[in-house]
């Protein structure tokens, strides 16, 4: 009896198979989770998965590493690097140097420096990580069948759950003409790493992190840049004095901005591009787009999957899960944080959900978002913004530091900046915003006071390596300090006890 169960059994299966074959649509196996899109998000949750032992499908259409990795922050970052190296070697003379050397610079090796990098990061070692994880790479894109099941280059496969993690991609908007503008005329983040010649002109749409960082480091290369935006100041996502004293560096530099400007229309005439704006009109002979981001989601069919979703992204809860139970919606395509370092932490988080059988989930408002700006000075953030705390109506006190009254940034040449502290009246942090040298570093503690509800106090009391840069962190702590001690009843007791 038992012998024949598994013979009708075996029957069964090959004949379900045979049936699969004629329509081409093969359920090759089923899987812990699938993960689709291997950018920062969806390899964080491979590679926990993987670590932990489940059995992952991970799908990418294009490549490994995602927007971040071949065409956003790391190429983004060497570029940046060549153009300071650039700008510092011509002026030399501000640290007591005087070359007799006539210095040149050659953008399209500058270029060649920046792709050699990312395809150094792309290599076989980065594709180690995913050994123990079923990789579908550059096989099309993943579309759903249903909540459990998606189909790539005609086969399906199925998982107990589904990360979704495609990212975003360009967002162009719709100005007059400038669906006219061709070839390498206008520029993304997905093509600017590829160009071989820089513009001698350049106007750049948008002034957030990837408009001033390409701002920046196309002119200390030799392109002359406009920036136009609809914001009342640089960074419009942060906070203003930071944004004014980064206009201000980039007008020393020769960089043009223009804020709060309603572009109007955009014109072709041979090789000249002219924007047409309420501010004036700009000739360039590039366009470069930073106004924004779309989330890619169009091939994925989610309404198969019953997945619900927004110009924005898709809709998840404080736990990355869709209004399906077993999808999740990791890093950018949800619209929450454009960041990659937040979506990298989501994706960690969705995983830890996911496998966690209680009902006591990792919810990810819990966990501070910063955002840092690679540009010089550089510009990092978490937390409130002044203006929010004080649209908010909170009882706030307001700690600023100037770069210029430490010793270490004035003998690095670099004394522009602050450090602004946004606390109560207790000296619980709310919310930083440093501009200058290094601010990137040097918020990290910030963040964890704010998440750990950590005071001014603590920070003035943990020894700081002196002269790092991170010393002003505690300087400031200790301006809130003696701030309290002008108190007369602290000065009476104090007093007092001596």
């Amino acid at each position: 009896m038992r012998k024949t169960l598994i013979n009708i059994d075996s029957m069964l299966r090959y004949t379900y198979i045979e049936m699969s074959t004629c329509r081409k649509e093969i359920i090759v196996k089923k899987y812990h989770a699938i993960v689709i899109g291997m950018g920062p998000a969806g390899m964080a949750v491979s590679a926990m998965g993987a670590a932990l032992g489940l059995d992952i499908l991970a799908v990418e259409e294009r490549k490994v590493g995602g927007e971040c990795l071949n065409v956003g922050c790391i190429p983004s970052k060497a570029l940046l690097k060549a153009s300071e190296v650039n700008f510092s070697a011509f002026d030399m003379k501000q640290f007591g140097i005087d070359s007799d050397c006539d210095l040149t610079t050659d953008t399209h090796k500058a270029m060649e420096v920046v792709r050699g990098k990312v395809d150094k990061i792309n290599n076989k070692k980065m594709m180690k990580a995913f050994d123990r994880v079923k990789l579908l790479l550059n096989e099309g894109p993943a579309e759903f069948i249903d909540r459990y099941t998606i189909v790539v280059n005609g086969k399906k496969y199925r998982a107990k759950k589904i990360f979704i993690a495609t990212g975003t991609e360009p967002a162009i908007p719709p100005i007059p003409g400038i669906e006219k503008l061709t070839g390498d005329q206008l520029l993304t983040n997905l093509n600017i790493f590829n160009l071989e010649k820089f513009p001698h002109k350049m106007t750049i749409l948008g002034g957030g992190a990837i408009g001033t960082e390409m701002a920046q480091a196309f002119s200390r290369l030799g392109t002359k840049v406009t920036i136009v935006q609809m914001g009342g100041h640089l960074l419009p996502a942060g906070d203003k004095e930071a944004g004014d004293l980064l206009q201000t560096m980039f007008e020393k530099e020769g960089i043009k901005v223009f804020n709060s400007t309603r572009i109007e229309k955009i014109e072709v005439k041979k090789k000249e591009i002219t924007t047409y704006t309420d501010k004036g009109n700009f000739v360039s002979e590039k366009i470069l787009v930073a106004a924004g981001r779309k989330p890619v989601l169009d091939s994925l069919k989610l309404e198969k999957a019953g997945v619900r979703y927004t110009k924005q992204g898709i809709v998840v809860d404080r736990h990355m899960r869709t209004n399906i139970g077993n999808i999740y919606a990791v890093g950018d395509c949800n619209g929450l944080a454009l960041l990659s370092h937040a979506a990298m932490h989501q994706g960690m988080l969705a995983l830890m959900n996911a496998i966690n059988p209680t009902p006591f989930k990792f919810k990810r408002n819990k966990y501070y978002v910063p955002w840092s700006v690679f540009t010089k000075p550089e510009v990092a953030q978490v937390g409130l913004k002044e203006h929010e705390a004080r649209e908010k109506r909170l009882n706030i006190e307001i700690i600023k530091r100037d770069f210029v009254t430490y010793g270490r940034t004035v003998a690095d040449g670099h004394p522009e900046g602050f450090i602004k502290i946004i606390t109560n009246k207790k000296g619980r942090i709310l919310g930083v915003t440093i501009v200058g040298e290094s601010a990137s570093e040097i918020i990290h503690e910030w963040i964890l006071a704010i998440q750990k509800k950590l005071t001014m106090f603590d920070i003035m009391m943990m020894q700081h390596s002196f002269p790092t840069i991170a010393m002003i962190n505690k300087m400031a702590a200790e301006d809130w300090m003696m701030k309290k001690m002008e108190n007369p009843s602290i000065r009476k007791i104090a007093r007092f006890f001596m």
